[in-house]
């Protein structure tokens, strides 16, 4: 991946601001020519920098959707091991390696307590997961 410079961390924060930007507003907004903020784009999605674009959804219109972080300790050097059987897991939307006291930390969202359950038993019983602790996120104060 290439090195990003102001501009391109100006286009890519405008972008999760508003994924669905058009060029031009994405130009006037950064002060740049719409072929500049096209061929930023081009290459931020042909060096993998940019790997796709999202809907966010309120949680507040989501209400059935669980919530939850979970903070992963892995024994040893089992870390690559670990990460690749948890991006099997459809309901983490999110992987984070950390420092501290934990080595991982997952977002998670499922439809049920059930699902939840299920899902957190899974987690722990991956080989190379030694602890792990969860907490449910109640409602969001700042975004």
């Amino acid at each position: 991946m290439a090195a990003l410079d102001d501009l391109d961390r100006r286009l890519l924060a405008a972008l999760r601001a508003d994924g669905r930007a058009s060029v031009a507003s994405l130009a006037r907004s950064l002060d740049v020519a719409r072929a500049t903020v096209n061929s930023r784009l081009e290459r931020l999605i042909s060096s993998g920098t940019v790997v796709g674009f999202s809907v966010r959804v309120r949680d507040e219109l989501d209400p059935g959707t669980i919530r939850a972080i979970a903070f992963i300790e892995v024994e040893g050097r089992t870390t690559d091991h670990v990460i690749r059987q948890l991006r099997g897991f459809p309901e983490i939307s999110a992987l984070h390696t950390t420092n501290g006291g934990w080595d991982l930390v997952a977002e998670l969202r499922t439809e049920t307590l059930t699902d939840f359950d299920r899902v957190l038993g899974g987690i722990r019983r991956i080989e190379g997961v030694v602890n792990s602790e969860t907490s449910l996120l109640l409602s969001s104060v700042l975004r």
